[in-house]
């Protein structure tokens, strides 16, 4: 039976598309690069990540699931996300991600279309970490928050104020024509129209 559950990830593994085969042979997901207990001694051995040039140092290496380890004497690798900035002990210095957030995103819609989501690292670009986002930011365009006006034009932001004098005029224009006509065309009249 665990033949042919092999049998059955080795054929979905090949149904994905070029970048995710080449992301998982660099960077094979944490749950999988380890021993497990869960192998039985009748389960061959698997390698799990296949064609690693010992050269490069940011490749992942190469890990056998062994059916005969027990599980007190497994411990996870040291596993680094591609897709954040990682500090070199040696060093000191910060080396940027092995992936940029353009490649990060497009890596997650094809996870996404394939349904292998839960295997890539954590991201900012992560599609539920952008929709926890997005809930709680909003869409970040000033003026569209909870309170916040957007500035406008200046005709925009003095509308409101020169609708209300004209409507306060036109209540009152027929107060105001009358006193226009007692005082004459100008004489003693400071206010509109002149």
């Amino acid at each position: 039976m665990a033949t042919a559950n092999t049998k059955n990830y080795v054929r979905a593994f090949r149904s994905l598309p070029p970048p995710l085969i080449n992301f998982f042979k660099k960077y094979p997901p944490p749950a999988l690069s380890f021993t497990t207990a869960t192998t039985t001694p009748s389960e061959p051995a698997v390698s799990v990540a296949e064609n690693t040039s010992s050269m490069d140092p940011n490749a992942a290496s190469p890990t056998t699931i062994s059916p005969a380890a027990p599980s007190s004497q497994t411990t996870p690798p040291e596993y680094r996300n591609p897709f954040l900035p990682f500090k070199s002990p040696s060093t000191l210095r910060w080396q940027p991600p092995a992936f940029s957030l353009r490649r990060q995103a497009q890596l997650y819609k094809l996870a996404e279309q394939h349904n292998v989501l839960p295997l890539l690292p954590p991201s900012a670009k992560h599609p539920v970490e952008r929709q926890r986002r997005r809930e709680e930011f909003g869409l970040r365009v000033k003026g569209t928050g909870a309170g916040q006006k957007v500035k406008g034009k200046l005709w925009e932001r003095t509308l409101k104020g020169r609708l209300e004098a004209r409507r306060k005029a036109m209540e009152g224009m027929g107060e105001m024509v009358k006193t226009w006509k007692e005082r004459g065309h100008g004489r003693g009249w400071k206010k509109w129209p002149k």
